[in-house]
C-alpha cells in the first residue's frame, strides 16, 4: 500500500458505520453546545466543514439558525440526512452536501464557518492545508469568523510503541448486535507528523471475526498552526483549550481557535 493510498484508508475507514460513529462519540457534547452557541450569537448561515453525522449541524438547526454541512463520506450525510428530518421546522434550516473541504465551491458566502472535532486532522500536508484555507476564504464575508478544533499532541501518547496493543474494553456493534473486544494501537511518523491508530475489533464468541479500522490523523502543535493560518491570511483572535472558553494551557488536550481572514474586517 502506497502513502497515499494508506492516508487515504486512514481518513474513511472510520467513517464507514455511522452508527458505531455515533455510538462511541455520543457523550462527546461540550463541542455541540460550543458551536450551538457561536452560531446563535453570530447568526446564520453557518457553513460547516465536515458535518459527519449532524451532531452539531442538528443543535444549530435547533437553535434557529440556517447551516450548510460538508462531508465526503456518504455514509455520514445519510445518517445526518436521517437526524435532522424531523421536525420540520430543523429540515429546513439544514442544506446538507457532498464534497471536500479542499475543493468545494458553494457559489455564496457566511458569517460564519465552522469545522468541529478534528477535521483539520485529516489534512496532512502544508498544501492540503492551504487548500482547505483557501475555501474557507472563498465562503467567508466580511467581518467573518473561522471557528475550528484540534488536539493537542501528547508528546507521551506519540512516544507510545508500534508493536504494544492497548486493551480498552468491548464494544457493541449496533447495526448487528455483535460484541468485540476491542483493541487500539499507535503509531506516529514524527517526520510527516501523522499518527495512525489501529483500532481492531475481535469477536467476543467468535475470534475469526476481527477486522482492523485505521484512522490517521495529522498533529499540528500550536505555533505550527499559528504561522500556517498567518501564512495563509489568517489571524488568530482566541486560543481556547477547551469549550468552556479557558485559555490555552499545557493541561489541555484540545485547541479551540477563532480566526478571522486579514483584510475581511
Amino acid at each position: 500500500m502506497t502513502d497515499d493510498e494508506r492516508l487515504r484508508v486512514g481518513t474513511e475507514a472510520h467513517y464507514l458505520d455511522a452508527a458505531y460513529y455515533d455510538r462511541a462519540y455520543a457523550r462527546r457534547r461540550d463541542d455541540v453546545r460550543f458551536y450551538a452557541d457561536l452560531a446563535e450569537t453570530r447568526g446564520g448561515p453557518v457553513l460547516e466543514l465536515g458535518c459527519g453525522t449532524g451532531r452539531v449541524t442538528r443543535a444549530i438547526a435547533e437553535r434557529g439558525v440556517e447551516i450548510v454541512g460538508v462531508d465526503r463520506m456518504e455514509p455520514m450525510l445519510a445518517r445526518a440526512r436521517e437526524r435532522v428530518a424531523k421536525p420540520r421546522r430543523v429540515r429546513e434550516r439544514v442544506e446538507l452536501r457532498r464534497g471536500d473541504l479542499r475543493s468545494i465551491r458553494l457559489g455564496r458566502r457566511f458569517p460564519l464557518v465552522i469545522a468541529p472535532f478534528n477535521v483539520f486532522m485529516h489534512l496532512y500536508e502544508r498544501r492540503d492545508v492551504e487548500r482547505a484555507l483557501r475555501t474557507v476564504r472563498a465562503h467567508l464575508r466580511r467581518g467573518g469568523r473561522l471557528v475550528f478544533d484540534v488536539r493537542v499532541p501528547d508528546a507521551r501518547e506519540l512516544a507510545r510503541k508500534a508493536d504494544k496493543v492497548y486493551r480498552v474494553g468491548q464494544v457493541t456493534l449496533p447495526s448487528t448486535g455483535r460484541r468485540y473486544h476491542y483493541r487500539e494501537r499507535f503509531d506516529y511518523d514524527p517526520l510527516t507528523q501523522v499518527q495512525t491508530v489501529e483500532m481492531a475489533f475481535v469477536g467476543v464468541d467468535d475470534p475469526t471475526d476481527f477486522y482492523l479500522v485505521p484512522l490517521t490523523h495529522r498533529q499540528f502543535f500550536p505555533q505550527e498552526l499559528e504561522a500556517l493560518l498567518h501564512y495563509n491570511g489568517f489571524e488568530v483572535l482566541e486560543v481556547y483549550g477547551d469549550f468552556r472558553g479557558e485559555a490555552l494551557d499545557e493541561t489541555h488536550d484540545a485547541q479551540v481557535l477563532v480566526c478571522r481572514a486579514r483584510g475581511r474586517r
